[in-house]
């Protein structure tokens, strides 16, 4: 009976009592039997008569890595926490109370980076998948896989975001090799992909920013809208003056989007032309006056937004809610270089200008306004005055954004600030301040938080009220604080006052940050050689 592989199918599927197999019974067999004989024996003849297909090219050799390997406990641990990336553990899921590995893999590749170090290649697929499912540990995962990741990613197609994600196409040693690597850099600018050429505009800038600008400037004119706003995004790391004359061009463009970020970065030069005609016009609209010899600012705010404003950046139309002329001051002295206002308030300092009162109401608009110059042209000395004291009263400064502020002072005084600010405070208060300070928080910030801890553990409530910041603590926090909490561990005698089961569950919380602290103390450890190789778990 010449039976198809069709037939079979449809009989499996259908089952022999709806269907009567193709092939019959034999020998007193069942009718399922036979079919599954048949089924055998035509997956034989299908095998057999295949027709060798054509061999094709062996790929290229992967690019060698001249960068250490990595120490051998430290190899153990990356297995160990890709193995644990998806947050399953080796039990079916994180014990309680047991550090969260998915949460310590971006600071452990962070650090291992640091180093220098080089992955080992049986764990490239790992490292792929695991960024493949996370974006954010892409940067850091790419840079440990090197040229080996990215050539393994051209091998399969679930992880071409990593021939996309960085400078791939284009290495730097290429795109310094002379001539080539010119021509390279030229084609992949012209041929790429959208996330090659912004990789590639990010790589060439570093090294050469006159090359990069050339780059973009050779198609300007061709590009899309949304694609010149993200490649002038690009010029925020390392904008200089030589940035200056494309810029000006720039706010002549036709898409709104790219003339106001144009205009944002000139005003982050202080000595721009911008920056220079916002400064004229700053100063019509906000003087010093002197009535009984007391001294207060005036404000006379611009009356319209003609076309020169418009064109260095001042959008006319203002949100639904605010009138139009705060709307234009907020953004002139937004724009207008710091500098200006020692010389018009006569020679005052940042923190005598603030402390200035502000006539018939302004003061919060102008104050506004010169926080997002601060942040804007990373003035540490307005950022300094604007926050005042961390121990000040909070409310009445909804004009004022402590973070942004905060990340324009040294990594030191920030630490301080907040430490400050969180004895003064409310914790919870603090968990956007804690997100700008180094990592880990230096001291005194370390042993506020620690004694903060403490005191919302004696007020009774319960752990994951602050949940958010015990998370920051278990990735921020120096290592070196494990020991002081572990007295926090012990359970205690629950207090009247306290919510049923709050002490149990504080000794719990306090004991998953010691085991994280101290399991990132054997990370670094392993990095640098010292540690030994972790037991499987």
């Amino acid at each position: 009976m010449n039976t198809t592989w069709d037939e079979l199918v449809s009989a499996a599927l259908l089952g022999t009592e709806r269907r009567t197999p193709p092939a019959l019974p034999r020998d007193g067999r069942d009718a399922t039997a036979a079919l599954l004989d048949a089924a055998a024996l035509h997956t034989v003849r299908r095998r057999a008569g295949l027709v060798p297909a054509t061999a094709r090219a062996r790929p290229e050799p992967a690019p060698a890595d001249p960068r250490p390997a990595l120490p051998p406990a430290a190899r153990r641990r990356l297995a160990l926490l890709l193995a644990d990336r998806s947050g399953s553990g080796s039990g079916g899921g994180r014990r309680v109370g047991a550090p969260d590995l998915t949460e310590l893999l971006p600071q452990w590749l962070s650090t291992a980076n640091a180093h220098g170090y080089q992955a080992p290649a049986e764990l490239l697929p790992a490292l792929l998948e695991a960024a493949r499912a996370r974006t954010d540990l892409r940067p850091a995962a790419l840079a440990l896989g090197g040229p080996r990741a990215r050539w393994l990613a051209g091998l399969n197609p679930q992880w071409k975001y990593a021939l996309r994600a960085g400078p791939a196409t284009v290495s730097g040693h290429a795109a310094a090799a002379g001539r080539a690597g010119a021509d390279e850099a030229r084609q992949v600018w012209e041929e790429g992909l959208f996330a090659e050429r912004v990789a590639l505009l990010v790589s060439v800038r570093r090294r050469d920013p006159a090359a990069a600008r050339e780059l973009l400037t050779s198609t300007w004119q061709t590009e899309r809208a949304e694609d010149r706003l993200m490649f002038l995004d690009s010029l925020r790391e390392g904008l200089s003056p030589g940035d200056e004359p494309f810029l000006e061009r720039a706010l002549a463009d036709r898409s709104r989007n790219v003339r106001s970020t144009a205009a944002e970065l000139l005003a982050a030069l202080p000595r721009s032309a911008l920056a220079r005609r916002m400064a004229e016009r700053a100063r019509t609209c906000v003087a010093l006056e002197r009535t009984g010899g007391a001294a207060r600012i005036v404000v006379e705010a611009p009356h319209e937004c003609d076309r020169g404003m418009q064109r260095d950046g001042v959008v006319a139309t203002p949100p639904s809610g605010r009138g139009e002329r705060s709307w234009w001051l907020g953004q002139v002295v937004e724009a207008a270089p710091l500098a200006l206002w020692r010389e018009r308030f006569g020679g005052r300092g940042a923190e005598a200008v603030v402390a200035l009162p502000v006539a018939d109401g302004w003061q919060p608009e102008l104050h506004a306004a010169w926080c997002r110059a601060a942040v804007r042209q990373r003035d540490a000395e307005w950022s300094r005055a604007l926050l005042g004291p961390a121990t000040a009263p909070q409310e009445g400064s909804s004009w004022r954004d402590p973070a942004k502020l905060l990340s324009a002072l040294p990594p030191g005084e920030r630490a301080e600030w907040v430490a400050e600010f969180i004895a003064a405070h409310e914790l919870s208060e603090a968990f956007r301040l804690l997100g700008v300070c180094e990592v880990p928080w230096a001291e005194p910030l370390g042993t506020a938080l620690v004694d903060a801890l403490d005191i919302a553990r004696d007020a009774g409530g319960y752990p994951w009220s602050f949940s958010g910041v015990m998370g920051l603590a278990e990735r921020c926090l120096d290592p070196a604080q494990a020991d002081r909490l572990e007295v926090l561990t012990a359970l205690s005698d629950e207090p009247p006052s306290a919510s049923p089961g709050a002490v149990a569950y504080w000794a719990e919380a306090f004991g998953r940050l010691v085991g994280t602290l101290r399991l990132r103390a054997v990370m670094a450890a392993e990095l640098t050689g010292r540690g030994r190789a972790p037991l499987t778990p």
